[in-house]
């Protein structure tokens, strides 16, 4: 069974010691728990001596509250354990000089999903930064990367840095937390003293869970519609979605797990599919089905949809490509309706002035492939291999597991 970061640090007293004399500060949020499911914060102020002084919460709130993206969280006061609770998705995403000055240490122990666009690992670059910046120490606690390690989809481009962004990084970059820390010092060059308590027993080609410990560690929701393992391996193409006028299942049971719309034909673009690049299509089953959300997209209207399951034997983890299944959707969807207006046009994470898909994406290049009636799915191969074997090249050296 692989035993977390934070349960190294609650059994080993030789690193509590490192610890002794310290402030100590967190950055957790509701996954952040142990395998038995006590929250980090609760377990280290009742198993440790540490000085527990201060707690940071990411996007979505330090509770999780927060449902949907651009919703902002508030400081507050911890009601048990009476320290304060510092957003990082509220009036600031970088932490103040006040912030910083609450604590010597920080321990990051937040669950991942695997993806560039996940906004944790963008938050851990910035609290990097800023421990560079004061002189301060960041503990990395690791966590499991529930996609597991293949690494897929193209690189950031210059210049289209942040906060779904946070550097030349693959969209779905096969990294533990604790890997990214060391990938972002090496890169951004950052004179930041940093440890990562690495989990003992940890496999991230393991079946069943291919990155996840299936049977060893619940399923507690990282964000709120990170509500299960099949939408974290999907997450890496499903969070295309978020930038067009598609629904990606929010306001159902299944978000980024689905994709739909009203006045599609899923039948036809799943033929059409299945006609441009069966060889996305492998790995996974795909179903089409019906679903009319509550909220978000498409409110109260019954929506034809196409759904992702990756949760049966048939499931092939290597085989699996998230996020060309997701553009071959699109592909399809643009060659059976041409003028489907497919983009939707809205600020995104307080990007302004870029429309939304080319900021998930990291540039202008895949949009323009889908648009492009003449490109083919080998014309996109030949990019995505190129960006996907820099991608492997440059975190090489930066691999624990």
């Amino acid at each position: 069974m692989p035993k977390l970061g934070i349960e190294r640090l609650l059994s080993d007293q030789t690193l509590q010691r490192q610890l002794a004399g310290k402030r100590v500060a967190i950055a957790a949020h509701p996954a952040s728990v142990t395998a038995e499911l006590q929250h980090s914060i609760d377990a280290l102020k009742q198993h440790t001596a540490i000085d527990m002084c201060a707690a940071f919460g990411p996007q979505h709130g330090m509770r999780g509250e927060k449902q949907d993206n651009m919703v902002e969280s508030e400081d507050y006061l911890d009601p048990v354990h009476r320290i304060p609770v510092f957003s990082l998705y509220g009036t600031v995403r970088r932490p103040t000089d006040k912030m910083m000055a609450s604590f010597d240490v920080l321990l990051f122990d937040i669950q991942d999903l695997g993806c560039r666009i996940y906004t944790y690992i963008t938050t851990l670059l910035y609290l990097l930064e800023a421990c560079a910046q004061h002189g301060k120490t960041l503990w990395i606690l690791d966590r499991p990367n529930p996609a597991g390690r293949p690494m897929e989809g193209n690189l950031l481009a210059p210049g289209w840095e942040s906060f779904v962004g946070a550097g030349a990084i693959a969209m779905r970059h096969g990294l533990t937390v604790g890997e990214m820390a060391r990938w972002f010092v090496h890169h951004h060059k950052l004179a930041v003293d940093l440890k990562v308590i690495t989990m003992g027993g940890y496999d991230p080609d393991a079946a069943p869970g291919y990155g996840w410990p299936v049977g060893h560690l619940a399923w507690v929701n990282p964000s709120p519609n990170a509500s299960s393992l099949n939408m974290a391996r999907c997450y890496a193409g499903t969070v295309l979605l978020e930038g067009t006028t598609l629904s990606e299942g929010r306001g159902t049971s299944t978000p980024l797990e689905v994709c739909g719309a009203p006045d599609i034909d899923m039948l036809k673009v799943l033929a059409t599919m299945s006609a441009l690049a069966p060889q996305w299509m492998r790995g996974a089953l795909l179903r089409t089905c019906y679903f009319q959300p509550t909220f978000h997209k498409h409110a109260n209207t019954l929506c034809q949809g196409l759904q992702v399951h990756t949760d049966t034997t048939r499931y092939q983890h290597q085989q699996f490509q998230p996020f060309r299944l997701m553009l071959l959707v699109l592909k399809a969807i643009r060659s059976c309706y041409p003028e489907y207006p497919l983009w939707r046009d809205f600020p995104y994470e307080y990007e302004l002035e870029r429309l939304a898909f080319d900021v998930i994406n990291g540039g202008p290049f895949i949009r323009q492939w889908v648009d492009d009636r003449a490109a083919d799915a080998q014309d996109l191969e030949k990019v995505l291999v190129a960006d996907e074997a820099r991608w492997r090249e440059s975190v090489e050296n930066c691999l624990l597991y």
